[in-house]
């Protein structure tokens, strides 16, 4: 396929996108008031009383909540336009192979929400409670500002749960390997260690407890590309078989 139709085709699978997660916005938007009483009955929000400082606190809080709803139901299906961007240069087999990884978005996406919620989001909110408490702070926090500190944690962590699934991908399209991932190893946990300390609170115990999940689920991803290679070649080795005894009958 030429340039020109590749990008013909990548624009065609990014409007179905963008036309799922507006429709996915519209469903956030019904679906905000449930999840924000069920937010706010949970800890640390039941314990503390939010306020309002603009007219538009509350749309804004609607439209965040709106939007994590939407990203949550428009990624499967951006997993899906993307092995079906690619899927004309994948043979059958592989086009079988990777197609399967597409429902497991949604689950890692959900999982690394549920980490970054009930893990990491407390020790980051009790941090600078504490700090506020050590200088004497009369805590008083606006809605906006509760939100956008909770999804600006929420969020990286869990499309970093994706991780695991972005390396099966592109190990099945041979775009990596487990050998060049090992290779990266340093570099990659460089990186963790980076992503660790921006999203935690500046104590050693919190980024020691977002690091070693993030190490974790590199090598957890080193491995699962580790089977997917090994499958590969096991597929290469029997599709040559195949090759050499139809030639040898021919």
């Amino acid at each position: 396929m030429p340039l020109l139709e590749h990008l013909g085709e990548f624009r065609k699978r990014l409007i179905y996108i963008l036309i799922v997660l507006t429709l996915g916005l519209v469903l956030g938007l019904v679906a905000a008031q449930p999840l924000y009483n069920y937010l706010m009955s949970l800890e640390p929000a039941n314990t503390m009383t939010l306020h309002t400082f603009s007219l538009w606190d509350g749309i804004g809080m609607y439209m965040k909540i709106a939007l994590v709803i939407a990203l949550v139901i428009t990624l499967p299906f951006t997993a899906y336009q993307l092995w079906a961007f690619v899927k004309p240069a994948l043979r059958p087999i592989e086009q079988r192979s990777t197609l399967k990884y597409v429902p497991f978005a949604l689950i890692m996406f959900l999982a690394g929400l549920a980490f970054a919620y009930f893990v990491v989001f407390p020790l980051a909110f009790n941090f600078t409670r504490t700090v506020a408490a050590h200088l004497n702070l009369e805590e008083t926090y606006g809605i906006i500002q509760y939100f956008t500190f909770m999804f600006s944690i929420l969020i990286p962590i869990s499309l970093l749960f994706e991780l695991p699934l972005v390396i099966m991908f592109l190990t099945a399209i041979r775009i990596v390997n487990p050998l060049r991932l090992r290779k990266m190893r340093r570099l990659a946990y460089f990186i963790m260690a980076i992503i660790g300390v921006t999203i935690t609170p500046p104590d050693f115990i919190s980024d020691i407890l977002v690091i070693i999940p993030l190490v974790l689920l590199y090598e957890f991803s080193v491995f699962l590309s580790g089977i997917v290679f090994r499958k590969q070649r096991e597929a290469d080795a029997k599709w040559e078989e195949e090759e050499d005894s139809a030639a040898a009958q021919t």
